[in-house]
């Protein structure tokens, strides 16, 4: 919620980067927290010193932007909280206390509390493993953005094709594949929370099968055999039929263009700049501790060594207990209110009302915007019946939606249709006005039998799986009318354009490149 007031008032302010006060006490607190979580190592290295934040908007009255995101800066996580009462006593710079932070009621201030009596020794030694596990997750970063050049290619038409035998050769350790196939799930789904347990396992094993015979359906993708691969590379699409998240749902806020924002140019240079910087200091794979270990034994492999003292280990291990009997508790309260009053989950197919001129970021993936052609305009106002009037109709507000089996079965239908003037019965008897009617739709219909024509033929080099991703606009009655991915335009008065641009780039969530 924070964030979403601090990126709303940077939109506003055409800010682009925002630096946080965020210290080393922080980050004490929250190895803590995740390690009571069983989070693994690299949610053990805490936060990032450098990470994005990306726009929740999903309509627009202006043209696609190039989506950066706001720059989320910690540049003091290497001092102490102490530290910062210095610099602020020091410069007469007064500042404020949140009376919160004194509430029990919070696990941070309950592990804060009890951290603040610690040794020196003690905070030394917890940083000493907070910094390993940071270094450990800089060497994953740098191996997952080795391997998504190397291994990824990403379709215009919103999915991607993973190379199993680059994977395979690549002899990469199971934690930095683990991080690799999240990365690429969350791009083609654009669901940002990271994969665990055993959906983690189950992901890196169907990796390492090669070559791959199976298909399986995890964290909102659909990942099976590329066709004509013999499972040498894997698909990875968008599966429709899963859940949304509740944080995924169809948005309908709508703001001017002057809050538009767009981060400068210079913006991107200082992340390419951070990435190119991190790149030399990554460390080699027999330098990094924590790469063969679990959340449950990490504080074992830093007493072996020599990270921590016993009574460090000991202390931490309390720590950690005292926080998962919280834990349980709070767990307990929550499941028992879910199960009185039920969970509402939302639509898996979901559609989204689109007024002209507008653009929508659909589920995320696709930025679509569509209007009338200036002549079609004009035949709406009059008696023509170009395509406009019989196809749209007068609410001028189309649908989007995922493409289904429905729309195939109509685009065979629509390219084998026949116009009226193949009939032949025409008679000398009909008005004029009749006849420029009919000669009218029998135009329409040509144009749009050939837009079939031709989509059939691209959606046949199109995976099967990868088709239900793609988006396409209906008008109030459900006719299908465009999948402007492949160019298929029903009606010749429509003028539509789909983009696939999701909101969070490849591997841009959770960069900490610095």
């Amino acid at each position: 919620m924070r964030y979403r007031i601090f990126q709303n008032i940077c939109i506003k302010n055409q800010i682009g980067v925002l630096l946080t006060a965020h210290h080393a006490d922080d980050q004490a607190e929250l190895f803590v927290i995740r390690l009571s979580r069983n989070s693994g190592i690299l949610g053990l290295a805490g936060m990032p010193f450098t990470s994005q934040i990306f726009s929740t908007h999903t309509h627009s009255h202006t043209e696609v932007s190039r989506n950066y995101g706001i720059l989320l800066v910690r540049p003091l996580l290497d001092f102490s909280k102490e530290d910062m009462y210095k610099i602020c006593q020091g410069s007469d710079q007064e500042w404020v206390e949140d009376p919160t932070n004194q509430s029990l009621l919070y696990a941070r201030n309950r592990i804060r509390m009890s951290l603040r009596d610690a040794s020196c020794a003690f905070k030394n030694e917890l940083q000493a493993v907070i910094s390993a596990c940071r270094k450990t997750r800089v060497y994953i970063d740098h191996v997952c953005r080795a391997l998504m050049s190397k291994a990824v290619t990403i379709s215009h038409l919103g999915y991607a094709v993973i190379d199993l035998e680059i994977l395979n050769q690549s002899k990469t350790e199971d934690i930095c594949l683990s991080k690799f196939i999240s990365l690429v799930l969350q791009f083609i789904s654009q669901r940002h929370r990271p994969l665990r347990g055993n959906t983690s396992k189950l992901l890196v094993g169907y990796l390492r099968s090669f070559p791959c015979k199976t298909s399986v359906t995890a964290a909102g993708c659909f990942l099976s055999p590329a066709p004509g691969s013999r499972g040498t590379k894997a698909l990875v699409c968008c599966s429709v039929d899963s859940p949304l998240p509740s944080n995924m749902g169809l948005s309908h806020q709508h703001f001017q263009a002057v809050q538009e924002h767009s981060t400068p140019d210079e913006i991107e240079q200082i992340i390419a700049d951070g990435k190119s910087y991190a790149d030399h200091l990554v460390p080699n794979a027999s330098d990094v501790p924590f790469l063969e270990v679990t959340s449950k034994s990490v504080l074992t492999e830093a007493r072996r060594l020599g990270m921590i003292s016993e009574a460090t280990h000991t202390n931490i291990l309390s720590l950690q207990k005292e926080e998962i009997e919280h834990f349980k508790s709070k767990s307990e309260v929550k499941a028992d209110y879910k199960s009185k009053h039920g969970v509402k989950s939302i639509s898996t197919s979901p559609s989204e009302p689109l007024p002209p001129g507008q653009i929508c970021c659909f589920m995320n993936r696709f930025f679509i915007t569509w209007k009338l052609s200036e002549i079609s305009e004009e035949a709406l106002e009059g008696e023509s019946r170009c395509g406009g009037k019989s196809c749209i109709g007068h609410d001028t507000v189309l649908e989007v939606r995922n493409m289904s089996e429905q729309d195939w079965l109509y685009l065979s239908d629509l390219s084998k249709s026949h116009t009226s003037g193949n009939l032949q019965e025409q008679s000398n008897s009909l008005d004029r006005k009749v006849e420029q009617r009919k000669e009218e739709t029998d135009t329409s219909l040509d144009y749009a039998r050939i837009s079939a024509q031709r989509a059939l033929q691209s959606l046949k080099s199109i995976p099967a799986a990868a088709r239900r991703g793609l988006p396409v606009l209906v008008n109030s009655q459900g006719l299908l009318l465009s999948i402007p991915s492949i160019d298929f335009q029903g009606c010749s008065c429509l003028m539509v354009s789909a983009t696939f641009k999701p909101k969070v780039p490849l591997g841009g969530d959770h960069s900490s490149f610095v």
